[in-house]
């Protein structure tokens, strides 16, 4: 690498920590600068000039960053939401959301960050439902049904969630519900069965989740297991304990609650009583409507 294109690689790295500490938590590349960043060579790199203003950071750009108005160029790197463009579900109109939601799953669905988990996978499972949902269910990573379709929870846990979720009123279709990891954890030397994702690879994909998080601006999570709150919170003393309180996360109310597996495993009616009060506690939350048979579900008569 040259001296020029390191000393400009160090100036984009701290204009965007910079960023990061003025309050900006997204930083917008296009899929058409992806591929022109990856196809890009040390030759086909050319000093820009230097822009008056970013009139979308709310602030002038570190003199040490330039920024080219070439179509496609790597400076499309620096096209910046706001902050506040984030943190309030009007901020953008329903259009942008849409665009930029999709910029991200094109982006997910492409990803090779994990180099094993990108070789064994069928599908990436970016996630499903309403992009301008209340309420989003956040679950570990995609099991076999999930990789083989490409959609979150489609399987037995799946089917139980989705009966949970009409319960509370509402469907599959007005929530958004994803993973911490949208490929399945490979299995080497497995033909069946899961395995717990690692904290290295719940790191490298979280990102994802962070984005789609931003964008949602749900009024509330909802943590599935143990393993989805070890990673959103990195708290690991038991979803026993923590079911049933409220956290937060990202600004938002989250509720860890017990995984849908595990009431497949444990039938008890005691047990999805804890898992419907988790519930109720999410509904009164959202501010919904809860009748005298919703609250009486899994009582013992």
């Amino acid at each position: 690498m040259s001296a020029d294109l390191r000393a400009g690689l160090d100036a984009a790295i701290q204009y965007l920590q910079e960023l990061k500490a003025q309050g900006t938590q997204f930083v917008h590349v296009s899929p058409a600068t992806l591929r022109a960043l990856k196809s890009a060579t040390p030759n086909s790199i050319t000093e820009p000039e230097v822009p008056s203003a970013d009139p979308m950071a709310g602030a002038s750009p570190s003199p040490a960053i330039k920024t080219s108005n070439q179509p496609g160029s790597s400076a499309e790197f620096f096209a910046l939401s706001p902050a506040s463009a984030l943190s309030s579900p009007t901020a953008l109109s329903p259009e942008a959301r849409r665009q930029a939601f999709a910029e991200l799953r094109e982006r997910a669905m492409v990803c090779v960050k994990c180099a094993d988990l990108a070789a064994s996978r069928k599908n990436v499972v970016f996630g499903v439902g309403d992009i301008h949902a209340q309420l989003m269910f956040v679950g570990e990573a995609p099991g076999a049904d999930e990789d083989q379709q490409g959609e979150p929870f489609v399987g037995a846990a799946g089917q139980l969630l989705t009966k949970i979720i009409q319960a509370m009123g509402l469907s599959r279709q007005t929530v958004y519900i994803a993973n911490i990891l949208k490929c399945r954890p490979d299995t080497p030397g497995q033909s069946s069965g899961n395995r717990k994702p690692t904290p290295d690879e719940m790191k490298t994909c979280i990102p994802y989740l962070h984005a789609q998080i931003d964008l949602i601006q749900p009024k509330a999570l909802v943590a599935l297991g143990a393993t989805a709150v070890e990673g959103l919170l990195g708290k690991t003393a038991g979803i026993t304990r923590l079911r049933g309180h409220w956290q937060t996360y990202r600004n938002i109310p989250l509720m860890p609650t017990y995984h849908p597996a595990f009431l497949l495993r444990n039938q008890a009616i005691s047990e999805k009583r804890k898992v419907w009060e988790d519930m109720l506690q999410v509904m009164e939350k959202l501010g919904m409507s809860i009748s005298e048979k919703q609250r009486g579900y899994f009582l013992k008569g």
